[in-house]
């Protein structure tokens, strides 16, 4: 499942259930899985 298709989906289950205020959260929690996953983790936290 691709981070867009979980969007959609979780959009649309909080339409249904009628929680539409959720969209920008869920749009957000999005963004952030994205940069996460394009995220270089080589980096020492020593340097």
């Amino acid at each position: 499942m691709t981070i867009e298709s979980w969007l959609q989906a979780a959009i649309a289950d909080a339409e249904r259930r009628g929680l539409p205020d959720l969209k920008p959260v869920l749009e957000t929690l999005a963004r952030a899985t994205t940069a996460l996953r394009a995220a270089d983790f080589s980096d020492h936290a020593d340097k």
